[in-house]
């Protein structure tokens, strides 16, 4: 099930969408399906090329995310992947929508996009154990952990470099059927294709993360963890678009400014 946070120019909504590509349609529901579950609304069902999609969630506490975990992607990076998962925060102001403009940060010339599929957390969740941790999950989406290289080398840590505005998209909507194992993630630049990978070539897998962050912090409904990134990353200037697209999901569009 496709479950979407969108805008017709009021008060934002939630709906499941359905249809073929270029005809999918837009069931509104009564409230955030993560909390009240799926109750429809009783409106009319809307077009989704007449809807604004929004960012699919904002995540009430935090984002967390997941560095090296592809092993090609550490070693382009220039170190080994971490025998442990290797957990930073994106803070919940850092989230946008589709098409929404990334906005390149004053101050950094090394921006670079980062394609990753994200998982959407249900429940409180401490303590869980991997083969328990699919009962935590809401559901998957796509990201994009942009990342000002220069203020990660310069400041030792990634608060700044990971976390300021506009450097978590996410979207286009909340896929809840997936099966994770295994799909690709390919990222664009421009069109250009420059990250070809698989969610099966992550050294850590949803389980292992989700059991190793809740070890050490509760997990809330609606926060979301970025699962890391295939290699392929490269730096990316104002006007161009990235496009990341996950197999089972579809695709999330940016275009990068400065100003």
């Amino acid at each position: 099930m496709r479950i979407a946070r969108y805008t017709t120019g009021d008060d934002p909504a939630y709906g499941i969408v359905q249809g073929d590509p270029g005809s999918e349609v837009i069931t509104p529901l009564a409230g955030d399906p993560l909390y009240i579950g799926i109750q429809p609304s009783g409106q009319p069902p809307v077009m989704l090329e007449d809807v604004r999609l929004l960012a699919p969630v904002i995540p009430r506490s935090k984002v967390v995310a997941i560095g090296k975990n592809y092993a090609d992607h550490a070693k382009e990076m220039g170190g080994e992947a971490p025998a442990e998962p290797l957990m930073f925060f994106k803070p919940n102001t850092s989230v946008v929508g589709p098409f929404d403009p990334v906005v390149l940060p004053a101050g950094s010339r090394e921006v670079s996009y980062e394609g990753e599929l994200a998982v959407v957390i249900k429940t409180i969740t401490k303590g869980v154990k991997a083969e328990k941790a699919a009962e935590c999950i809401y559901g998957y989406t796509i990201a994009n952990d942009v990342t000002a290289r220069d203020w990660q080398r310069s400041d030792g840590q990634w608060a700044r470099a990971k976390g300021f505005d506009t450097s978590c998209p996410l979207g286009p909507w909340v896929e809840t059927e997936l099966d994770p194992a295994d799909v690709s993630i390919v990222t664009t630049l421009d069109g250009e294709v420059r990250q070809d990978g698989s969610t099966a070539d992550m050294i850590h897998g949803i389980g292992a993360i989700i059991e190793y962050a809740s070890a050490a912090f509760t997990l809330l409904p609606g926060d979301i963890i970025l699962t890391g990134t295939p290699a392929g990353v490269g730096l990316v200037e104002g006007g161009q678009q990235v496009t990341v697209e996950i197999e089972g999901i579809g695709s999330l569009t940016n275009t990068f400014v400065r100003r």
